[in-house]
């Protein structure tokens, strides 16, 4: 583990000025910067919100939570080599899903078509939101809340996309009334969608994470099954056709080959005939650490090649993924992708879940404020324009767990 050297204060800077803490403790910046998310009440709901299965319908699957500290886990193991500040990633990780609204990224589209009157929805954008404006915790001298008033390379780490929308892409960070906040936190950072490294390695723990351990919960229940892919070449072309529209810029003809060989490869092995005993569920978890530890240290190897063994951190490079490995990555992304989030019969209840959201922004919209929570009701109220008090019910809507979206629903629109 390398040493990331001394915390520049640019970078430790807050939004807004706090009086000094820890005296006699010895907390740095960055590590109180973890504390709170942690100590975050949008932290604790992502327990009760879908990671790719609703969450709550199988206690081994993976939620929100626990999505989140893994990819923590690995963001910080994987930034601590390269020499970034590990706390930074840590924060990071664990706060990189916090504005994922109920029934995952179904939600998420079905919130972005809600919302188009006040500049859509997207999961990262209102992360951006949440840490700086919704979550309970810091007040600006001028009365307005700063969120968890996180530090510059803190909130800087957790952007995956540091840019506004644009026309024709789907992924954004920042909404349009959140642009003052997003230009103090780019202060210093080179001009353009450059991302820190902090931000990258994150990125690429949540890939990881998302790719391998979504895997893991296919084959444990009983959705995605390698053998039967293994033996049908038409269903191998689909699922690389399903992957370069989807998640790789490659063509499908060279994914073709990726997943032949990594099919064959012998680190999935176990993964043939799982029979969910304690020999076979010790061996798929043998298989998601190694090809995590395959997929980290490729990426640590290949940027310690082209950069040096200097400690990196914020803009003295950019991770270096191998082609090949990231090819991986988005084959087992798709696989999660084509078995399990588009199994036979989950379509109806994508579909009622879209229309409990819908339906719910429209008795929120009707009934504001006061069927908004005391958080958001005086949010409403000083809201300036139709705009502006349909984004405080989307933040509302955000904000639920999956159950709690299902409970307000019945509750709003019953009779």
């Amino acid at each position: 583990m390398r040493t990331a050297g001394a915390v520049s204060q640019p970078d430790a800077e807050r939004r807004a000025p706090e009086p000094p803490k820890d005296v006699g403790y010895g907390r740095s910046p960055y590590q109180r910067d973890r504390a709170r998310v942690l100590h975050s009440a949008a932290f604790r709901r992502l327990a009760a919100k879908t990671q790719v299965h609703t969450a709550g319908t199988d206690d081994f699957l993976r939620t929100r939570l626990t999505h989140s500290l893994e990819v923590a886990q690995i963001a910080r193991e994987m930034g601590g080599r390269l020499g970034c500040d590990p706390d930074i990633v840590d924060v990071a990780g664990l706060a990189h899903d916090l504005g994922h609204p109920p029934f995952g990224h179904n939600g998420e589209a079905a919130l972005d078509a809600l919302a188009a009157a006040c500049g859509g929805f997207e999961g990262n954008a209102q992360t951006l939101r949440v840490l700086t404006r919704l979550e309970a915790k810091v007040y600006a001298p001028d009365g307005t809340s700063v969120g968890l008033n996180l530090t510059r390379a803190a909130l800087d780490a957790t952007c995956k996309y540091p840019w506004p929308r644009r026309p024709g892409e789907r992924k954004f960070g920042v909404y349009p009334d959140d642009m003052d906040t997003f230009e103090w936190l780019r202060r210093g950072a080179p001009a353009g969608d450059v991302r820190c490294l902090e931000a990258q390695v994150m990125d690429w723990a949540d890939d990881v994470a998302y790719s391998v351990h979504d895997v893991e919960d296919g084959i444990h229940g009983g959705y995605l099954r390698l053998t039967p892919l293994r033996a049908d070449a038409d269903e191998r072309a689909a699922l690389c056709a399903d992957v370069a529209g989807r998640y790789s810029a490659e063509s499908a003809d060279y994914l073709s080959g990726v997943l032949a060989e990594l099919l064959d490869d012998p680190v999935l092995a176990p993964l043939y005939g799982y029979d969910g005993s304690h020999r076979a569920l010790a061996a798929l978890k043998g298989t998601t650490s190694a090809l995590t530890g395959r997929f980290v240290a490729a990426a640590v190897t290949a940027t310690e090649e082209r950069y040096g063994s200097g400690p990196l951190r914020r803009y003295a490079a950019e991770l270096v993924v191998p082609r090949r490995i990231r090819a991986e990555c988005a084959l087992l992304k798709g696989m999660a992708l084509r078995y399990v989030m588009r199994r036979p019969g989950a379509e109806g209840w994508y579909a009622r879940q879209r229309e409990i959201l819908a339906e719910l922004v429209g008795a929120l919209t009707a009934r504001a404020p006061e069927a908004l929570d005391p958080v958001f009701a005086p949010l409403w109220k000083v809201a300036p324009d139709d705009a502006a008090r349909l984004r405080v019910v989307i933040d509302q809507v955000a904000s639920l767990t999956d159950p709690a979206a299902v409970a307000w629903h019945q509750r709003l629109t019953a009779g």
